[in-house]
């Protein structure tokens, strides 16, 4: 019968603490998983490219840091509790009963009070960096707006507008040229977010947010639609194309020149402005000036369609315009119900907008 009991209780201890170290092994691939190196396409805030993805950053290791100490040391008081304290065999006696403890009492206010007052200065000073920064002379301003499910980019000062890939020059430290953003909303609530550029910030209709990136090295950086706005909102991609100075400036120039149609593809012009596209679609030069669509005026120049849900590849979009929700289930965009030879000579006009 001892032999039994004692096996029992020991069952009884195995089974929290087994539980225990399954959580340890979790949180250790976790912190593996986080430190590793940054794969293209996938977005990570523990790779920060950006001042403002830099303080988020440090911030995050420092709550990561208190709150891991909290977890080993009540996980630590755990173990020992239930091994020092479990029930023996034969023994029906009860323990000490301890009727309160003023400075048991102390610690467990006092302490927390201390973490909370660390962990709200430290956030306060990272939100006023942010979000006071001065701006520059020489920054760029882009106006984002979000759709759905796609983004618009304008940039005021260049007479530029663009969708679902924002082009900015890398911002050496020694002379920055940050980017300052101003976030609008055109239907529901969106949210921006390019994690190692960045937090994540709202835009909400009828109501302007602003945030500024200053990327340290050229590259491209995803991210998406942070913020739930329809079915879909997980395909709501963004890439933000960080160019050096040379690339960004070639890009304006590029962006700015006029679309020039050629002979062979006059037959799909003619069909894009006599069907539904050009009421939501702008293509510069053309009558087409809608405003519910993406504009397209330099179409082919951005790596992917349907933001960011497929590689801009000319198979692609054709079957984006055969059946929108072949490649984005759900998306606004209708199907064009166009015949064969139609939607050959619409795509290959589109090729052209470059």
């Amino acid at each position: 019968m001892k032999a039994t009991g004692h096996k029992t209780n020991w069952g009884r201890l195995a089974r929290p603490v087994i539980g225990i170290l399954l959580l340890l092994v979790q949180v250790f691939f976790a912190v593996c998983l986080c430190s590793a190196e940054t794969r293209p396409g996938i977005p990570s805030i523990f790779k920060p490219e950006s001042t403002p993805a830099d303080s988020i950053y440090s911030l995050s290791l420092l709550v990561l840091a208190i709150a891991g100490f909290i977890f080993a040391f009540v996980a630590g008081l755990l173990i020992y509790s239930i091994s020092k304290f479990r029930r023996r065999a034969n023994d029906n006696s009860e323990p000490p009963q301890v009727y309160g403890s003023s400075q048991i009492e102390l610690a467990w206010t006092v302490i927390p009070v201390l973490i909370v007052l660390v962990l709200f200065v430290a956030t306060a000073r990272v939100i006023h960096a942010i979000q006071d920064a001065p701006k520059p002379a020489g920054a760029v301003d882009v106006t984002v707006i979000g759709h759905q499910f796609w983004w618009e980019l304008r940039y005021p000062e260049l007479g530029i507008v663009t969708a679902n890939e924002l082009h900015v020059p890398v911002s050496d430290p020694a002379h920055p040229t940050p980017t300052f953003l101003k976030l609008l909303s055109a239907d529901t609530d969106h949210s921006f977010w390019v994690p190692r550029l960045a937090g994540k910030t709202d835009l909400i209709p009828n109501r302007v947010n602003n945030m500024w990136i200053d990327p340290h090295d050229v590259g491209v950086y995803v991210g998406q639609c942070a913020q739930y706005c329809g079915i879909q909102h997980a395909k709501m991609l963004l890439r933000v194309h960080v160019d050096s100075r040379d690339q960004f400036d070639k890009w304006v120039r590029d962006e700015k020149q006029s679309v020039v149609t050629r002979e062979a593809t006059e037959e799909g012009r003619r069909i894009f402005e006599t069907t539904a596209c050009m009421n939501c679609h702008s293509v510069s030069g053309t009558v087409a000036n809608g405003r519910l669509g993406p504009n397209l005026t330099h179409l082919m120049s951005r790596d992917t369609i349907a933001s960011g849900a497929a590689p801009n590849t000319p198979e692609n979009l054709k079957a984006w315009i055969r059946d929108p929700d072949s490649v984005k289930p759900g998306s606004l965009m209708p199907g064009m119900k166009l015949n064969e030879h139609d939607l050959d000579m619409l795509t290959a006009y589109l090729q052209t907008l470059r």
